[in-house]
């Protein structure tokens, strides 16, 4: 099995674990990819593990941030342009869709495309047919992956008129979801050591070699509301600080310690995730599991954490009795074994040891 260098960059909780074997089941199809998740969890990571798994390995990878462009300039990067279609275009230039013709393009941040993109590049998916800024007519016809990531709640978007429709489900025909890292704080500890090694050879590092173990407890109990991306920026900040080989509670960043310090977690400390939106849909709407969430994890619509944490919540307010889970989640009497066999062969139980 091939990964590159961002494999451990994943992690190994629970929640990673789910996502990795999504990753495998769908890396080795064409199939497109929509990545969700906060700022700064990993989207671009696991879409380069999606890359690095799939058959088109080998081949282009091409990524686009769809967020740091202007529409016109976008539609050039994307599409290219032939010359004197603009200012200062003095030549033909291939877009990056050409670039990536038989590899896989990367669209970051897809939901701050406009809404006249967001047609442009859904007449693609549809075609394969590119069309250059500046063309009288549609050029060549390219293969593409296409894998999209972004940070937005694209149904609620399409609720606003913000996103097409039309667009979202040809994307989203897998769906991958990544955790936030407060969701799974047992991979902070690797995650810092793999960032420690990459700073450990650079001469701004010093003598900074590992980080202690109360270090490493300060740093595990930090809501992280920037995720990953914050954490590899503290530990830069950490190292380039550090006096001597091992990093010491001291040295931890000011707003890391001074959070747990006043023992009021920041108003970002508690996202609603998806598990509190179904699980409310159930408990104060009166709908079913069966009509709520079991549809949505046989279309990949959410994973197995997201079930996983429904029936948890379910089973605190029942103190561990699954039987009044399935009344409470409004099922007939009669569905309560096919309750406990779906949770099964699904692994979406949670432990029982914490319910004993």
């Amino acid at each position: 099995m091939r990964f590159d260098g961002t494999a451990q960059l994943i992690g190994t909780s629970a929640p990673m674990a789910d996502l990795r074997q999504e990753i495998d089941r769908v890396a080795r199809t064409d199939a497109k990819v929509l990545i969700t998740g906060e700022s700064g969890t990993g989207k671009e990571v696991v879409a380069r593990q999606v890359y690095a798994l799939g058959n088109r390995f080998g081949r282009p990878f091409v990524a686009v941030n769809c967020a740091g462009l202007p529409e016109t300039l976008l539609e050039s990067e994307l599409f290219g342009h032939v010359r004197g279609s603009f200012t200062g275009a003095y030549r033909d230039k291939p877009g990056k869709l050409e670039v990536a013709d038989e590899g896989t393009i990367f669209l970051d941040e897809i939901g701050e495309m406009t809404l006249r993109m967001q047609g442009l590049l859904l007449r693609f998916l549809e075609t394969g047919e590119i069309q250059k800024v500046g063309a009288d007519r549609t050029g060549s016809r390219v293969d593409v992956r296409t894998v999209a990531a972004t940070n937005r709640d694209l149904r609620q978007m399409i609720a606003q008129g913000q996103f097409r429709e039309d667009l979202f489900y040809r994307l989203n025909v897998i769906h991958l979801m990544v955790p936030a890292l407060r969701e799974r704080r047992e991979d902070i500890p690797a995650l810092a050591e793999h960032f420690m090694g990459r700073l450990s050879g650079r001469a701004e590092a010093g003598g900074a070699r590992t980080i202690a173990r109360d270090a490493i407890d300060l740093l595990s109990n930090y809501h992280w509301p920037g995720n990953v991306r914050e954490l590899q920026n503290v530990i830069e900040r950490m190292v380039v600080r550090a006096r001597g080989e091992v990093i010491g509670a001291e040295e931890v960043p000011h707003e890391v310690r001074a959070a747990q310090k006043t023992g009021v977690p920041p108003q970002r400390e508690r996202r609603r995730t998806v598990a509190d939106d179904l699980y409310e849909r159930i408990t104060n709407e009166r709908q079913s599991f069966w009509t709520t969430v079991y549809p949505l994890f046989m279309q990949r619509e959410i994973t197995r954490s997201a079930v996983r944490d429904v029936v948890r919540r379910g089973l605190q307010d029942a103190r561990g009795n699954y039987k009044i889970v399935a009344r409470m989640f409004n099922m007939e009497g009669e569905d309560y074994k096919r309750f406990l066999n779906f949770l099964r062969k699904h692994h979406c139980q949670p432990s029982f040891k914490e319910f004993r």
